[in-house]
């Protein structure tokens, strides 16, 4: 029964080697207020379509930073073409008490008539999970990837990744100094610092 039991266990540790030891190229990414470029080769000088993974208003207006930027290298841009970037573009703010939601829980909103449904008293205490962590500090955080496909074969020609600490009233600023900094030397692989607003 033993040996049986140590055949399983070496067979296990076997199989899950050769996976271990493949190394599929995924990093954590720069740290907040830098950017990573790789490129395995650069920027072909192609239409190029740049692609949301979620369509959102400052998506919107950094995709066409993104486009112009391509455009002023010699790229012809487009919603469709020979290779395809891929942009996503992620802001969350993970402090607590967020301002804009302030006034609206347990008393009357100020577009509301006086008596009109009042809403429920609510408890003193902060309503939430207690966790016993301690909140993070570092704020709102903006943060660009773009990925560049060949369309034909689907190989990862070119990435880059930046992300700055900035408030949502600068953020589409913000990224488009990340933008302006990545396209600046875009043909290199470096880290470096994004270019975030002060």
């Amino acid at each position: 029964m033993r040996l049986a039991a140590i055949l399983a266990a070496l067979s296990t540790v076997t199989l899950a080697a050769p996976v271990a030891a493949q190394n599929y190229g995924l990093g954590t990414g720069p740290k907040l207020g830098e950017l990573e470029i790789k490129a395995w080769q650069p920027i072909p000088k192609t239409k190029t379509a740049v692609q949301l993974s979620s369509d959102t208003r400052l998506g919107r207006e950094l995709r066409r930073q993104v486009m112009t930027r391509l455009q002023q290298r010699g790229n012809e841009v487009g919603f469709s073409g020979g290779n395809v970037m891929r942009m996503d573009v992620t802001y969350f703010d993970l402090l607590p008490g967020n301002p804009r939601d302030a006034g609206t829980l347990g008393e009357q909103p100020g577009y509301a008539e006086s008596g009109s449904n009042p809403f429920l008293p609510v408890p003193a205490n902060p309503i939430g999970r207690s966790t016993g962590r301690t909140p993070s500090t570092a704020g709102p955080t903006l943060r660009l990837t773009l990925t560049l496909y060949s369309a034909d074969t689907g190989k990862v020609l070119w990435t880059a990744t930046a992300s700055c600490t900035t408030q949502s009233d600068i953020a589409q600023r913000a990224g488009e100094m990340m933008i302006n900094n990545i396209f600046d030397n875009a043909d290199k692989n470096r880290v470096g610092d994004a270019g975030c607003p002060l």
